[in-house]
């Protein structure tokens, strides 16, 4: 599997090529989320919103479908006794309805054969009144691929999909989902940040 192969080296990647977007994305993302809250994050790679997460929240379950990626998350882990660290595929998720006071899913859905069906794993689990919260990297501008996510995709990252900022929005509206905000943490490859919010 590619995220398994390239786990180690991930982090350095990422902050060399969009380190800016990288960090903030994660500060962005725990705005949502409040002391009391458990929270649910999918494809939580190597934790980069799980440390901005995880001190602003009761409890932390960061989940990915790669082993490597949470061999590399488990170290992060350490330092927060509310998190937990566990295997989880975002498709079919093995969690109760209305479960989670927000649940979290970053930089994944372009790479699912079936984003709409993981969105709505995601709104299945969240309690009514809670939030999903999705950034994803906009890596296409006036119809081209962006750099860095051309370099991800000749090095096997498997993008099904690919989004500007309107294609994302779009996403949602297409799905059916009303009650959604959006926001983009600007760089060199943007990330747009939607929050469903489960009625």
């Amino acid at each position: 599997m590619f995220w398994d192969k390239v786990a180690v080296l991930y982090d350095f990647v990422e902050r060399l090529l969009n380190g800016k977007v990288y960090r903030e994305t994660g500060r962005a993302v725990a705005e949502h989320i409040s002391f009391d809250d458990h929270v649910l994050e999918c494809a939580c790679g190597t934790g980069a919103i799980s440390v901005c997460v995880a001190p602003v929240c009761a409890r932390l379950t960061a989940t990915d479908f790669s082993k490597e990626m949470l061999k590399q998350v488990a170290r992060r882990a350490k330092r927060f006794p509310n998190m937990e660290v566990a295997f989880a595929d975002i498709t079919n998720l093995h969690f109760g309805d209305n479960r989670f006071d927000k649940v979290i899913a970053g930089n994944v859905i372009h790479l699912l054969d079936n984003p709409n069906g993981a969105i709505a794993e995601l709104v299945r689990i969240c309690k009514p009144g809670g939030k999903v919260i999705v950034p994803t990297y906009i890596n296409m501008t006036d119809g081209k691929t962006g750099k860095i996510a051309s370099l991800f995709g000749k090095a096997g990252a498997g993008f099904k999909r690919q989004f500007d900022f309107e294609s994302y929005k779009n996403f949602f509206i297409e799905a059916g989902y009303k009650d959604v905000t959006f926001r983009v943490v600007d760089g060199r490859m943007p990330c747009a940040i939607a929050v469903i919010k489960k009625n």
